[in-house]
């Protein structure tokens, strides 16, 4: 029976840090799926990577999924756990994808991540929390993303939230809401 863990939090408050503590304690082989798009000439954005890559051990493997995460997720067998980091680069990628399109991506996924398999550390990005965002590709990014995490939030096993320095199981603490329908 796959496993299923969303770890999610704000910018910067150490929710990939504790999903590869997670990761760890899995006792399996971990593959780190990195779904941010690298921009060689972004040298902010190329700091963070290498910060990520930095921490993790050289026995993980490491694979590169910007859009074909679908196609990765039954790859793999129980004696593995995906750390999928993360879900927000993952929707971010998908930007120019049309509102059908990008529900049938939605589903497949969703489906996908029920499936027999590896087991599952998903890291997402929390927005929302603040401003509504002024151009409408950024509204789209955070209802998106909301939808997505709500979505494997009703499906995990476990969910953390990661904030103030401290990984929060929301599983024990909240109760969950009925899942978003897709009609």
């Amino acid at each position: 029976m796959r496993q299923i863990i969303l770890v999610t939090g704000a910018a910067r408050s150490g929710k990939s840090e504790w999903a590869e503590t997670l990761a760890s304690q899995s006792n399996k082989s971990i593959i780190y799926v990195a779904t941010a798009q690298i921009n060689h000439e972004d040298q902010e954005w190329q700091s963070r990577i290498k910060k990520h890559q930095q921490r993790r051990p050289q026995t993980w493997q490491t694979l590169l999924v910007s859009k074909q995460l679908n196609k990765v997720l039954n790859n793999y067998q129980n004696s593995c756990c995906l750390l999928i980091d993360s879900l927000g680069s993952w929707v971010a990628n998908f930007l120019d994808e049309n509102e059908e399109n990008w529900q049938k991506i939605t589903l497949e996924f969703l489906i996908k991540i029920q499936q027999p398999g590896a087991d599952l550390i998903l890291v997402a990005e929390e927005t929302g929390w603040g401003i509504v965002p002024a151009y409408p590709s950024g509204r789209l990014f955070r209802d998106r993303l909301g939808s997505l995490s709500r979505q494997v939030g009703a499906i995990a096993d476990t969910v953390y939230l990661v904030t103030g320095g401290h990984a929060l199981n929301l599983s024990l603490l909240g109760q969950p809401l009925a899942p978003i329908s897709f009609d």
